[in-house]
C-alpha cells in the first residue's frame, strides 16, 4: 500500500481522537429529566387524605383538609421551583456542544440537591404553623440555598470548561444567564438569614424569589 493511501487515518492526529470521544449531552439530559420527574412527582406523596374518622362528616372533612394548607404551600412552592431549575437545565443544555469529566460532576451534584427537596418540603407542612416551624422553615431555606449555589457551580463548569461551550454561543448571552443566576446563592442567603429570625419573613422571602424566577429568561442559544 502506498504511504499517501494512509493518511486519511491519520490526518488530524491526537485532535481527531479527541473529537471523536467527545460525547454529547443527550444522555445527561435524559438522565437528569428523570430525576427531576421523580423529585417533582414525590412532592405531591406529602399531601395525605384525612384520617377515616374525618371523612364521615362534612364539616369535619373540610376542617381537616384546610388544616392541610402547610402541605399544600410546600407543594406548590417546591413544584414551582423544581420546574424553574429543570427548565433553566433545559436551556443551559442547549449551549452545550459536549459533556466533560467535571459537567457530570457538577450536574450530579445539582440532582443531589433537587432528589433532597421532597424531604425538606415534608418536614416544612408537618413543621409549619407550630413551634418547631422556625426549624422546618430553615431547612427548607437552607435546601432552596443549595440548589442556588449547584445551579451555578454547574455553569460555572459549562462556561469555563474548555470544549464544552457551544463555540457560536454569543458573549451576550452568557451575560444574561450570569445576571439571571447570579441573584439565586445572596437570595437564597437571605431567606435563610430572614428565616432564622422569623419563619413567616423567611417563607415571605423564598416565595418572593420563586415568582422572580417564574418571570421569562432574555438569554437564547
Amino acid at each position: 500500500m502506498e504511504e499517501g493511501s494512509r493518511s486519511p487515518g491519520v490526518h488530524g492526529g491526537r485532535g481527531s481522537h479527541r473529537a471523536a470521544e467527545r460525547r454529547g449531552p443527550e444522555r445527561l439530559e435524559a438522565f437528569s429529566d428523570g430525576v427531576f420527574a421523580i423529585a417533582i412527582t414525590l412532592l405531591v406523596l406529602e399531601i395525605r387524605v384525612p384520617p377515616a374518622a374525618d371523612l364521615v362528616d362534612p364539616a369535619r372533612l373540610i376542617a381537616a383538609l384546610a388544616a392541610l394548607w402547610p402541605s399544600y404551600l410546600g407543594y406548590v412552592v417546591s413544584f414551582v421551583t423544581i420546574g424553574i431549575i429543570w427548565a433553566n437545565h433545559h436551556n443551559i443544555l442547549r449551549l452545550v456542544a459536549s459533556v466533560s469529566h467535571g459537567l457530570i460532576l457538577a450536574n450530579l451534584l445539582l440532582l443531589l440537591v433537587a432528589g433532597f427537596v421532597p424531604f425538606p418540603t415534608a418536614l416544612l407542612a408537618s413543621t409549619l404553623g407550630t413551634p418547631s416551624g422556625q426549624i422546618g422553615v430553615v431547612v427548607y431555606a437552607a435546601t432552596f440555598l443549595g440548589l442556588a449555589i449547584a445551579f451555578n457551580i454547574l455553569w460555572y463548569v459549562v462556561r469555563r470548561s474548555p470544549d464544552v461551550l457551544r463555540s457560536d454561543v454569543e458573549q451576550r448571552t452568557i451575560e444574561s444567564i450570569n445576571r439571571s443566576y447570579r441573584l439565586g446563592p445572596p437570595g437564597f442567603l437571605v431567606a435563610l438569614l430572614a428565616a432564622i429570625l422569623n419563619p413567616a419573613l423567611g417563607m415571605t422571602v423564598i416565595i418572593a424569589l420563586v415568582i422572580l424566577y417564574l418571570r421569562p429568561s432574555s438569554s437564547g442559544g
